[in-house]
């Protein structure tokens, strides 16, 4: 098996936000001063979480809660940001920078509903989706690299051999129903190939996670409800991911969801 874990947060607030008003991918807002404060809060609840890549979303209040989170990391303050136009917010084309009530009331006189509802110049679901799918392949397909990079060293020790010595700690195992993953050699420490963190924005992570669902059979925690899994996670809400690939199948990935839009640390 290969092992990534891989954890989103979500960015923290802007002023739109607060007030309610559709971002989209044309208005790019920073965070405001409550944002910071959650970016904050969000990097000392992962500030022992080892990541060993980062990859935000290029709108600036992802890049300024990235900047963040790695800001308060005890191992990662230098870990380089990667910026992938992939995980930018849904957009809304002539919605953007308008009141949700607005997109709303639009949606209302096409006889349709938020948020299927695709106002003139946006994305529908589909395209969104998409976009989710292609960017996590590309991560599945980084970790099989790094796998047949780390075997093709001289020497290169066994996956299970317990000499990485890496120590993975993970706040939120106290919070969530299941237990981290452990290694079937009874002792040794589980190895992993990656563990990434993903700073993204709520529509389009809620997208990603009904892919998950959907198309690729994530198992789900037994407590959580059909309600958590289809609402928005809150301003830096951290969700968190198992993904097993066996023999680097890219095809047949086994995803199991430790926890999703933990808010805990705000």
């Amino acid at each position: 098996f290969l092992l990534l874990l891989f954890t989103i947060s979500f960015s923290g607030e802007t002023r739109y936000n607060k007030d309610k008003i559709l971002q989209g991918q044309g208005v790019d807002e920073p965070l405001s001063a409550t944002g910071f404060r959650q970016a904050d809060a969000a990097g000392l609840f992962l500030s022992n979480v080892k990541f060993t890549h980062v990859f935000s979303s290029d709108l600036l209040r992802a890049k300024q809660t990235a900047a963040a989170i790695l800001g308060k990391n005890r191992f990662c303050k230098d870990l380089e940001i990667k910026y992938d136009a992939r995980l930018r917010e849904r957009k809304y084309g002539v919605a953007e920078g308008k009141p949700l009530a607005d997109l709303k009331a639009m949606a209302k006189d096409a006889g349709e509903q938020c948020p299927s509802f695709t106002p003139s110049g946006g994305e529908t679901l589909d395209e969104v989706r998409e976009r989710a799918r292609d960017f996590f392949e590309f991560l599945c397909q980084l970790a099989v690299e790094l796998e047949q990079k780390e075997h093709s060293k001289p020497g290169a020790p066994g996956r299970n051999s317990g000499t990485s010595g890496e120590q993975f700690v993970f706040p939120w195992t106290s919070h969530c129903s299941e237990a981290e993953p452990s290694s079937e050699g009874g002792g040794s420490s589980t190895v992993l190939d990656a563990n990434i963190l993903v700073v993204s924005h709520g529509a389009y992570m809620r997208n990603w996670i009904g892919y998950f669902v959907s198309d690729l059979n994530c198992t789900l925690p037994e407590n959580l409800t059909k309600s958590q899994l289809s609402s928005v996670s809150p301003n830096t809400g951290v969700s968190h991911f198992i993904i097993k690939l066996e023999n680097g199948n890219l095809l047949k990935p086994q995803i199991t969801c430790v926890c999703l839009n933990q808010d805990s640390h705000l």
